[in-house]
């Protein structure tokens, strides 16, 4: 007995300290961001950060999923730790998680990046401030929809977001005890983006598995510890 109470609270510990790890990049990485963001408006050059942070995104999900959407987005990160302030933190709608509009969201966007580089070719300056006015506009959108919804919500309709899911879908997924779940829903309720890991129970597949950000939260929160990441 005496085993077994050590041994649950050398795990318990060792969540907490992965708990307080994560929280302490998302606060240095949200902070960047809120850099990055003012300091473009005077140096253009910073803008170039959002092609870099689309070219890891998407390679990382090649091999993990949406995993740089945690901690190691910027934008993830400050809505995680700084939009939360302001955040309803409730229901993220389903029209902002459907196909439709997030093919939609992309496909302009990227329309928008092609049309304007080329216009503005080769002028490295020019398109530095391009690129921080889309990033103002994104996060404003962002923020709005934090406010109205959930500190997350842009997540769904974000161009790398997207194109991560599509890559990534697949891989690391979340899998399930089935027997030893009791439907507490501790998952759901700790999940940044409101995905139902429960519903492992009684389905093959979580929906929305490709925007699993492979954070961990739900299965240090699961209180039979039924969950688990590779």
């Amino acid at each position: 007995m005496g085993c077994c109470k050590h041994n649950n609270s050398k795990k318990e510990k060792k969540i907490s300290i992965a708990e307080q790890s994560r929280n302490i990049k998302q606060y240095i990485m949200g902070f960047l961001f809120l850099v990055f963001l003012v300091g473009g408006w005077f140096y253009s050059l910073v803008g170039y950060f959002i092609p870099l942070c689309m070219v890891a995104g998407i390679s990382i999900a090649t091999v993990k999923g949406r995993k740089w959407c945690d901690w190691a987005c910027p934008r993830g990160a400050f809505a995680d730790k700084y939009l939360k302030i302001i955040s309803r933190n409730g229901h993220i709608p389903d029209f902002l998680r459907s196909w439709p509009l997030r093919i939609g969201v992309l496909s302009f966007l990227m329309l928008m990046l092609t049309y304007r580089i080329s216009s503005l070719w080769p002028d490295p300056y020019a398109i530095g401030r391009f690129f921080m006015i889309l990033l103002t506009v994104t996060t404003t959108v962002g923020v709005v929809l934090a406010f109205l919804y959930h500190q997350r919500s842009w997540c769904y309709i974000c161009p790398i977001g997207t194109m991560s899911n599509w890559v990534g879908k697949n891989r690391k997924q979340l899998s399930m005890q089935q027997d030893g779940c009791i439907d507490c829903k501790a998952c759901e309720k700790t999940c940044p983006m409101k995905l139902a890991p429960q519903e492992l129970k009684t389905k093959s597949e979580m929906s929305f598995k490709g925007d699993c950000l492979k954070c961990g939260l739900c299965v240090d929160a699961c209180p039979k510890k039924v969950l688990e990441l590779p």
